[in-house]
């Protein structure tokens, strides 16, 4: 099983033992997401050093006031377990003071990623309208594919994604008694699209718990209830997904 989205740098867990955990859990493949260049070199050296452990290089919405170094971003790119760039978008959640900048810093790493073809992780929280608007705009640096992280806008927006090459993962959200948005999104995500996550350390399918990798066959058993699908067959679509969007993890 993998898990396409987590997070390992600064976040307090005790390695090797959680390494062994999720392994043992029958995790093989774990995406760790940048939100700092910083956080992506963190977690290249992690990933030197733990096979099955892959990384991307970008820095999240939140940052989108600070300078990108784009000669570390091209190095770190360059590393054969970079699988993408990510996570990059936007986030109004907190407002949109940041707005134009995040919109900058967007557009700049969507045109990097395309030139060092490699696919995106976009970030979207509370600003549907907005990254559509991009995207489409930049429609022609999509061409090496895309993931919908945590995909949050429902049903009603996911043939709207969908229609630019979107790809969708799904994480212990669906797991939620009141996630109905984000299990009817996973109900009808066409099935050469569907991916997992956790979102480690956040977003534990147990109310409370710290998030882990280990929590993906958890996610996994959810949405083949949802979809009405075996979960070895689920697992295997899911796996096929991963390695067309992240073309590096062959």
């Amino acid at each position: 099983m993998i898990d396409v989205h987590a997070h390992f740098a600064d976040e307090g867990y005790a390695f090797p033992a959680e390494w062994e955990k999720i392994r043992a859990a029958g995790v093989d493949t774990v995406i760790l997401a940048a939100d700092t260049l910083e956080h992506a070199a963190w977690h290249m050296a992690f990933c030197e050093a733990h096979g099955g452990a892959f990384f991307t290089v970008g820095v999240h919405p939140e940052f989108a006031e600070a300078e990108i170094d784009f000669a570390l971003f091209r190095s770190l790119a360059a590393h054969e377990r970079c699988v993408g760039v990510g996570e990059i978008g936007l986030d109004y959640h907190y407002g949109t003071e940041t707005k134009e900048a995040q919109k900058r810093m967007f557009e700049a790493q969507l045109e990097a990623a395309d030139w060092l073809g490699l696919p995106v992780q976009i970030h979207s929280r509370d600003a549907c309208a907005d990254t559509l608007e991009i995207l489409r705009a930049h429609k022609g640096c999509l061409s090496h594919g895309f993931l919908m992280h945590c995909y949050s806008y429902g049903a009603e927006n996911l043939a709207a994604f969908a229609e630019l090459g979107a790809y969708f993962s799904f994480g212990g959200t669906v797991c939620f008694k009141n996630a109905r948005r984000a299990v009817e999104a996973a109900e009808i995500c066409p099935a050469e699209r569907l991916l997992t996550e956790t979102d480690s350390p956040y977003l534990s399918p147990f109310r409370g718990e710290k998030n882990t990798p280990a929590n993906i066959p958890v996610i996994v058993r959810r949405l083949a209830e949802i979809r009405g699908e075996s979960v070895e067959a689920l697992a295997a679509q899911i796996e096929k997904n991963a390695k067309t969007l992240f073309k590096k993890l062959k």
